[in-house]
């Protein structure tokens, strides 16, 4: 995610545009690490969320409200007895650093006019919200951070605010020519990387933009490239910094085929032109946008955490049981050869002489000699008898490992099933059939509390583009459910050939589906399954009547002796979903 200096840069200009001067009405901490502010100006009414969050810093002028806790944290309360209706008289940005300064103008209890400073650093883990006074000391932050955690800057009340330095980086705001070519150019590493990690505030992503623009290479080593070339990048560097100085960005998302979203920025990413590009007239919806998408991912991924890990330990556990029995039955390949040796010695024992070590004689199955080890100690009924007993446990073995090896394998598909269906949760509500899987089959202990648990997760709800009702389960008890429940034996069913994933029925309703369907409901089934990412998929399709589910079988396993099979790619991007 390039939340660089760049786009700092234009956050900072849209909030010197709408809440400048603005007072602040309102402060509250939702989150440990969010801010909501709202702020009356003669623009109207802002609401302002600045998020010191580890995994996803931000901040952005957003109209949605969010709950606060009962009793507001000290750090709120801390803001609301200095700045609360304050004025914030300057938003500033120190070079392209990924920092951002409020400047605040309040009056104290005895009536002076005085000035604070609310400082926020967007640094990914680093990230953190501090508050100081006119002289840039810190009075709190919403992130301690002592000497014990970092070496370079403790973050105390007390402490003197400044910016770490510790990469010596340039600020690309004033960099002339040669200071760009002797920073960039004498570092034997790739081009892009020897950008961003010259300039501050430059991401990555905007790095690349920039050899893509300049039609260099960004994997080259940057010590290798030509003079002319340099210039060139030089050139292109700085017409990038122009707009930037000029304010004329350009706020925009990159998604995929399937919609999904895979970057955003300020300015024109134009080396993503094979992707679609959305426009946005702030960077504050642009951000709004993108960091919803993203936070429901990251939500649904902390909220999953202890299922994931449950089920993932689950399936390392039964995997590493199915090698154990694998190798186990493998042993018992030698039973056939006991069960041979033991009948020949019944029939040609007679010529075995006492205390001989071995016997050939001819098998009757092969019609070949073979050579039968005999112990000495025993006479050849007995070694007959010992060859017997052994086949008889080999046998025995062999049978009840071949049914354990049944069982586990359809714990692993199970598994496998979970692990994929997680992967795809898109709210709270799918996880808990998730748990509830996981507790019927054994991997949690269920707590009773009285409770009746409600299950709120429905399958999704696709029409086909010639009008057929089409149904994704999003886990193994909706895939049974829609199976066996809701199709009826003339609709068609399909599933992702030998790959966990979502059973999808095409309510047919007597009639005959149309190719584009058929397509579509393959597509579906390619893109819940857990070969989303490849580019072909290989679908099995039938009419549900084929579909039987065998007497004691785990969740969502189904059997099915005929069928139909295409290759197709998961792209879903045309198909409208109803629900979800």
């Amino acid at each position: 995610m390039a939340l660089d200096g760049i786009v700092i840069s234009n956050i900072v200009y849209e909030l010197n545009q709408t809440i400048l001067n603005g007072r602040i009405s309102k402060i509250a901490q939702p989150e440990t690490d969010e801010l909501l502010l709202t702020i009356k100006g003669q623009r109207g009414q802002h609401r302002l969320l600045l998020s010191a969050s580890a995994s996803l810093p931000l901040i952005y002028l957003t109209s949605v409200n969010k709950p606060s806790p009962m009793t507001a944290p000290n750090f709120c309360m801390l803001l609301r007895k200095h700045i609360a209706n304050g004025k914030i008289t300057k938003i500033w940005q120190p070079g392209l650093e990924r920092i951002i300064h409020f400047e605040v103008e309040h009056f104290n209890e005895m009536g002076d006019l005085c000035h604070k400073d609310l400082i926020l650093e967007l640094m990914g883990k680093h990230s953190n919200l501090i508050f100081c006074d006119d002289h840039s000391h810190i009075i709190d932050s919403i992130k301690h951070v002592s000497a014990q955690t970092s070496s370079v800057r403790e973050v105390l009340p007390g402490r003197e605010y400044f910016i770490p330095r510790t990469q010596d980086k340039l600020d690309p705001t004033v960099l002339t020519e040669e200071a760009f070519r002797v920073g960039v150019f004498s570092k034997p590493m790739p081009l892009a990387r020897a950008l961003y990690s010259t300039c501050t505030g430059i991401s990555p992503v905007i790095a690349e933009e920039v050899c893509h623009r300049a039609s260099l290479e960004s994997a080259q080593s940057a010590n290798t490239i030509p003079e002319l070339a340099q210039i060139h990048l030089y050139r292109t560097f700085s017409h990038l910094m122009e707009d930037i100085a000029e304010h004329n960005y350009t706020p925009c998302i990159i998604t995929d085929e399937h919609e999904s979203p895979v970057e955003f920025s300020s300015v024109p990413l134009t080396m993503y032109h094979d992707l679609t590009t959305t426009t946005y007239d702030t960077i504050s919806s642009v951000m709004e946008q993108y960091y919803a998408m993203k936070n429901t991912v990251t939500r649904i991924r902390q909220k999953s955490s202890d299922l994931r890990r449950i089920a993932t330990t689950a399936l390392d556990r039964s995997r590493k049981k199915y090698e154990l029995q694998r190798k186990q039955l493998k042993d018992t390949d030698k039973r056939d050869k006991y069960k041979v040796y033991g009948e020949l010695l019944h029939t040609y024992g007679y010529e075995a002489e006492p205390g001989a070590k071995k016997l050939e004689a001819l098998n009757y199955y092969t019609n070949e000699m073979i050579t039968i080890p005999l112990d000495e100690t025993l006479t050849a009924q007995e070694n007959a008898r010992k060859y017997f007993d052994k086949y008889s446990k080999l046998k025995r073995t062999y049978e009840a490992l071949s049914e354990h090896i049944q069982e586990t394998e359809a714990e692993i598909t199970q598994l496998e099933a979970i692990c994929t269906f997680m992967d795809l949760a898109l709210s709270e509500e799918d996880l808990v059939q998730f748990k509830e899987e996981l507790i019927d089959a054994g991997y949690i202990r269920r707590k009773y509390t009285g409770k009746r648990i409600k299950i709120t997760s429905r399958p999704f709800h696709y029409v086909s583009s010639d009008g057929f009702d089409m149904y994704v389960g999003k886990n193994n008890y909706q895939n049974d459910e829609l199976t066996f429940k809701i199709a009826s034996n003339s609709d068609w069913w399909f599933h992702a050939k030998g790959a966990p994933g979502s059973h999808v029925i095409v309510k047919a309703n007597g009639k005959e589906l149309p190719d584009r369907t058929f397509e579509e409901a393959a597509r579906l089934a390619a893109w819940y399954s857990k070969n989303r990412n490849s580019e072909k998929v290989e679908i099995d399709y039938v009419e549900k009547k084929h579909v039987k589910k065998p007497n004691g079988a785990k969740p969502g396993f189904v059997v099915y002796y005929t069928n139909y099979s295409m290759m197709i790619d998961s792209d879903i991007s045309g198909i409208e979903l109803v629900s979800k």
